[in-house]
């Protein structure tokens, strides 16, 4: 599909939108709505081996995920959405590069409120290095997640996120086998491949 390469093509050289100029991000944000109206998944939530996996950030506009970059001695490695359709759960893992290797995770479960959009809850955040977290890949830590319910200090921070706030929300816009496009309630647009 030539709108599909043609979007890849323009957000390749943005590092996730990092480097992104605003002509540029007006420009992919072009190609995002014409790949949206091409999306072959009329239903994207009941698609579920389409949606279900680890999936990997290719280009944001979130200020929140790529502000990860702006802190000194940082810098932002790979970013992973992981969802778990059966556990209704999303894990955000960021990798941070710097002399040690970190890693922040944020978990959340969520609900379907249309054949599009989910009601996300944040629920977890573990920030840590990735060598005492024992971080490999998404897959190992998400399990090791799951068999802890929170990590000692020594490991790395890990706590609760107050259920208290509002959930946000996440729409599903375009959806195949290997591309994900998601638009969130701060008015993010999200672009991700399937790994």
């Amino acid at each position: 599909m030539f709108e599909k390469t043609d979007l890849l093509d323009a957000i390749a050289p943005t590092n996730r939108g990092l480097l992104a100029a605003p002509e540029q991000k007006a420009d992919i944000l072009s190609k995002v709505v014409c790949l949206e109206a091409r999306n072959p998944t009329a239903n994207p939530l009941a698609a579920t081996e389409l949606l279900n996996g680890n999936w990997q950030l290719l280009y944001t506009t979130s200020t929140e995920l790529l502000g990860i970059d702006r802190f000194p001695l940082l810098g932002l490695g790979n970013i992973y959405q992981c969802v778990r359709i059966d556990q209704q759960r999303i894990y955000n893992l960021a990798e941070i590069k710097a002399a040690l290797g970190g890693l922040v995770s944020v978990t959340a479960t969520f609900e379907a409120v249309s054949d599009q959009r989910v009601n996300v809850r944040f629920d977890r955040a573990i920030f840590g290095l990735q060598s005492t977290l024992g971080y490999q890949n998404p897959d190992q830590f998400i399990q090791a997640m799951q068999q802890t319910s929170k990590f000692n200090l020594m490991r790395g921070i890990d706590f609760t996120v107050s259920s208290n706030r509002e959930p946000g929300w996440l729409e599903v816009t375009y959806l195949d086998s290997t591309m994900r496009i998601g638009r969130g309630n701060q008015g993010s647009v999200f672009v991700l491949r399937k790994v």
